[in-house]
């Protein structure tokens, strides 16, 4: 769907500060607005802030300071309004376990108000759309973690909300279950539901939204197309190394060559570096060279052109994942 002009949730200064004065600020000072037809990815590391924000705008969470203006309604003066509206699909499972799908939605979809004739048809469309008709009667324990996603956004959809909260919804799955989550989503927002996604997945984020905002340490660093946002680290390349066993040496090294304004470890496990450079294959001979005065083996390089996280790694130093 091709977003309006219009916005549909205004975020107004929004902040949370667990047990004031002086305990954690997960949210400071943020301030965006999601167009109607819109797909939003709040983009960012685990622990930016992200959860903490949907809670908020879902009225699951009290700001400490600030609004947000949901379909124009106002989260803190009108919260039943807002939630008529949304379908919140939270990261942590809501699901009974021994009950079946088809038990599990029924049950929410009462707590959404739906009964008789009008329940049995949505629960049937939810099944249908999450591909779920034939489990349909099997208990969620017996589900795989991408069909228990599934149901769990089927939940959030019972009620047809004009606007859907998604909360890493890929989270510890299989690859080919996340491709159906994404496909699901773009097929909602073709159906014009507006789509909030959080995600430390840079690839989801690229692939999905018609804009991204990229959160860090509870405060919005970059927001904008994914054209807009790679147009600020200009045409530096990211050099993606594999070296296992890389030392917090070499990547400090690193991160000090010519034309190089940051390296960073993404993967402890398999060794992944990220440098960001102005011209990465330039770059690559002299990182050999160093990976090798290192006693240290390079695997796989791969040189890629701009890309979210190596705006994320412009902006703060870090990759997606640290």
């Amino acid at each position: 769907m091709t977003p309006t002009t219009t916005p549909i949730i205004e975020l107004r200064g929004l902040s949370k500060q667990f047990n004031p004065p002086n305990g954690v600020i997960a949210v400071k000072d943020v301030n965006f607005s999601i167009m109607q037809g819109e797909i939003f990815s709040l983009l960012g590391p685990n622990g930016a802030g992200k959860t903490t924000t949907i809670g908020m705008i879902s009225g699951l969470l009290t700001p400490t300071a600030g609004d947000v203006i949901v379909g124009g309604h106002s989260i803190t003066r009108e919260p039943m309004a807002v939630r008529k509206l949304i379908g919140v699909v939270p990261q942590e499972l809501a699901l009974y376990p021994t009950l079946s799908a088809r038990q599990n939605l029924a049950f929410f979809g009462k707590m959404y108000g739906l009964g008789g004739r009008e329940l049995k048809r949505r629960v049937s469309e939810v099944l249908d759309f999450a591909e779920l008709t034939d489990r349909a009667d099997d208990p969620i324990e017996q589900y795989s973690g991408g069909m228990k996603r599934r149901v769990n956004i089927g939940i959030g959809l019972l009620h047809r909300p004009q606007i859907l909260f998604l909360d890493e919804p890929t989270v510890a799955i299989d690859p080919q279950s996340r491709r159906n989550i994404l496909d699901a989503v773009k097929a909602l927002n073709a159906e014009g539901i507006t789509v909030l996604y959080t995600t430390h997945y840079m690839e989801e984020a690229q692939e999905l939204s018609h804009r991204v905002g990229i959160i860090d340490h509870g405060q919005i660093i970059a927001l904008g197309t994914q054209d807009e946002l790679t147009r600020t680290v200009g045409e530096q390349d990211t050099l993606a190394l594999k070296v296992p066993n890389a030392t917090p040496e070499l990547v400090d090294t690193l991160g000090k060559l010519p034309g190089v304004s940051a390296c960073v470890s993404v993967d402890g496990e398999d060794g992944e570096l990220h440098v960001l450079a102005d011209e990465g294959r330039r770059a690559l001979p002299d990182a050999i060279r160093l990976i090798n005065e290192a006693g240290l083996s390079l695997q796989a390089v791969e040189v890629r052109e701009p890309t979210l996280e190596a705006v994320f790694l412009h902006l703060t130093g870090r990759g997606l994942r640290d």
